[in-house]
């Protein structure tokens, strides 16, 4: 056999192990599904808190969290996070502290990421993909409240817009919180999306709330709720 054909005998094996891998993924990913699906669905009313997981304790914002999570849970919400440290611990600590429900989705990732000791026990889930994982957010959460993050919260701040948006969901809530910190971006979207470039409309700026205190999170909640029923979004 000629270098050559040993090549394209390599390749051509190489290939369909990718394609029995993929195919083999599919359950894999069915499975997580299947198992956020079911134990989500049990959780009721409940806010999704982002934030970077590299927030320490004594930062303004990660005590602001759980100052949101705390009162949140006084309101009759609980508290989603994506169950590792930083802004996560805090919005579950908060909402621990309340004695209410406190749900972590937890990734696996390389760095960083590991469930903190604030979520209910019956009620931390871990994802190996993201877009699962993103599913479980939007689906089971009555809102959003994005603190000061990364990539990853910018991730699922704008995915949350854009699904609003072009109507795949239905509106609810989305809330910033820190003006020093989301004001440059909040400005970027008004002067160079909306009205140099035109690639948004007016009404889509509506979609986005922001707010400086824990009290002015949870009475814009409230408010909304006031006029929509609360219930969970399946």
């Amino acid at each position: 056999m000629t270098d050559k054909k040993i090549r394209e005998k390599l390749k051509q094996k190489t290939w369909n192990e990718i394609k029995t891998n993929d195919s083999w993924a599919i359950f894999k990913i069915m499975s997580e599904f299947v198992e956020g699906y079911e134990r989500m669905s049990k959780v009721g009313p409940c806010v999704s808190i982002f934030g970077s997981a590299r927030t320490n304790p004594e930062d303004k914002y990660y005590k602001m969290a759980e100052n949101i999570g705390y009162l949140l849970t006084q309101n009759g919400y609980g508290v989603i996070t994506g169950g590792g440290p930083g802004i996560m611990e805090a919005g579950n600590k908060g909402a621990h502290r309340g004695k209410g429900v406190s749900v972590g989705l937890n990734i696996e990732l390389p760095f960083e990421q590991h469930d903190n000791p604030y979520i209910d026990r019956d009620k931390s889930l871990d994802f190996d993909y993201f877009f699962v994982r993103k599913v479980m957010f939007v689906k089971y959460s009555q809102g959003f409240v994005v603190m000061p993050g990364g990539f990853g919260t910018l991730d699922e701040l704008f995915e949350a817009i854009t699904l609003i948006q072009t109507k795949k969901i239905g509106k609810f809530p989305i809330i910033l919180v820190g003006t020093e910190f989301w004001s440059g971006l909040f400005d970027w979207v008004k002067t160079t999306l909306l009205k140099k470039f035109k690639t948004i409309s007016e009404k889509d700026l509506d979609l986005i709330q922001l707010f400086d205190t824990e009290q002015e999170v949870v009475d814009y909640l409230n408010g909304f709720y006031g006029k929509y029923n609360l219930s969970p979004n399946f």
